[in-house]
């Protein structure tokens, strides 16, 4: 009798374990590539035609671009469809996010957004499109959602049963395997005056890389290398930063180190993570900002509002040109809004907030996730006021050379000290190197003491 009811109790706890970390069933993941496309959205456009179908994305680059190159307008001929503004943005607001509707209130004299029509370019590699269908039916949430297991290359849960499982899907998308990016920072006063910070960021991502087995990825709990350095301004050159990002960082919580030139010692950095301020970000941002949200889930409780339709910045070619200076970039209060393309597209709502017991600048955080990417297109901060703080936008186009979805400018609105921080500028430097060479040795403590010898 006792080994009954003991089979019966094993039995139930495994019942439930399995409700609880449910993978979705082949049915499902045949969807991926038929209705659904290969990363989880929906393949049809919406019923007044507004939104396309997604027909597979870019996947040539436009006449005369070659590797090394800006990135031209793959649309150059397309006008815009109208502008929405301070005197006319509650026409549209059903469609606006939170954090763009203050951002008219607060600037109602020069903030606008340009409306295009909507361009579905998405796109990644056929072997990034395999690997989510194979997550789909593998992939697991582990440590209380904290951790991901039996993923591999690129978003886990393509078609989500709740908010982690969004969330992890922005950490965790495909963004290549290895990257040089060259660019610079910027944080301009009220009156518009800024200092521009150039620096050049090497990432290896090693969750990315197709010839390590999803075991080995999953022993090692390691998701990525980063490492960043600052070349200007000259008081601050010479400062270096390296991270090995963790996959679950409950399991092993993120390693940092940085590098000092006045001391010329590589010093361990246990507060890299969460709300600590960013490299040089005048207390702008927080080092879970970057890219809108990266790192552990673990502080927040995560609920997936839904699916929605909404303006948000995309195929921002126009803003990504060569042809620009920052300065014409750059202005008081706001980027330059000539500059950003906005587009309609089908967006993941996915609402953070702080568990009891945790502690974060942010009391609730709103991501906005692009269906066809993943990539967090905007993103409202709330204070532990309930009020809404910081606005961020990433604005996203095809790297037609991969492809790879990412943003070339992520700029964030701090409403309350009337400024703001944009990152990754890169309109006069050298473009993104997705071809480096790189490996783990780059990416130790003892590498990053011999390059700042140098």
């Amino acid at each position: 009798m006792k080994k009954k009811v003991a089979i019966i109790c094993i039995t139930l706890l495994i019942c439930l374990v399995g409700i609880s970390f449910a993978k979705v069933s082949q049915e499902e993941a045949a969807k991926l590539g038929n209705e659904l496309t290969p990363v989880g959205g929906e393949k049809a456009g919406n019923a007044d035609g507004t939104i396309p179908e997604w027909t597979g994305g870019i996947t040539t680059p436009p006449a005369g671009y070659k590797v090394g190159d800006h990135h031209p307008d793959p649309f150059p001929d397309d006008k815009p469809l109208f502008t929405i503004t301070a005197q006319n943005y509650e026409q549209y607001k059903d469609k606006l996010s939170d954090g763009l509707i203050a951002m008219f209130k607060t600037y109602p004299d020069t903030f606008k957004m340009i409306v295009y029509q909507t361009r579905r370019t998405g796109s990644y590699p056929q072997y990034v499109y395999d690997a989510i269908k194979t997550n789909a039916i593998n992939a697991e949430l582990t440590d209380d959602g904290n951790g991901v297991v039996n993923a591999n290359i690129a978003s886990a849960f393509p078609i989500p049963k709740n908010g982690i499982e969004a969330i992890w899907n922005h950490i965790i998308r495909y963004r290549a395997g290895t990257v040089a990016k060259y660019g610079a920072q910027a944080a301009p006063n009220r009156d518009g005056s800024y200092t521009i910070m150039e620096m050049k960021e090497e990432i290896l991502m090693f969750y990315s890389m197709p010839e390590v087995s999803t075991q080995d990825k999953d022993d090692k709990n390691l998701y990525a290398y980063f490492k960043q350095e600052i070349l200007s301004p000259p008081r601050l050159a010479g400062t270096m930063l390296l991270i090995h990002e963790t996959m679950n960082q409950i399991r092993k919580p993120r390693q940092a180190w940085t590098y000092n030139t006045g001391q010329k010692r590589v010093r361990r950095a246990p507060n890299i993570a969460y709300d600590t301020p960013g490299t040089a970000s005048d207390g702008l941002r927080t080092t879970d900002d970057w890219d809108l949200y990266n790192g552990s889930p673990d502080r927040y409780n995560w609920t997936l509002v839904g699916k929605k339709e909404m303006y948000i910045p995309y195929n921002s070619y126009k803003l990504h040109s060569d042809k620009l200076k920052y300065s014409d970039i750059l202005k008081a209060g706001h980027i330059n809004q000539d500059l950003p393309r906005y587009e309609l597209h089908r967006v993941w709502v996915v609402k953070g907030e702080l568990k009891d017991g945790m502690r974060h600048l942010y009391k609730t955080r709103v991501f906005y996730l692009d269906e066809d990417s993943w990539q967090a297109a905007l993103e409202d901060c709330y204070d532990n006021r309930d009020q809404l703080w910081r606005v961020a936008s990433a604005h996203i186009l095809n790297y037609y050379e991969i492809p790879v979805v990412w943003s070339t400018l992520d700029v964030l609105y701090d409403l309350q000290a009337g400024r703001y921080l944009a990152v990754g500028l890169d309109n006069e430097g050298k473009m993104y190197d997705f071809n480096v060479k790189l490996s783990a040795e780059d990416f130790s403590p003892s590498a990053l003491r011999q390059s700042g010898v140098r």
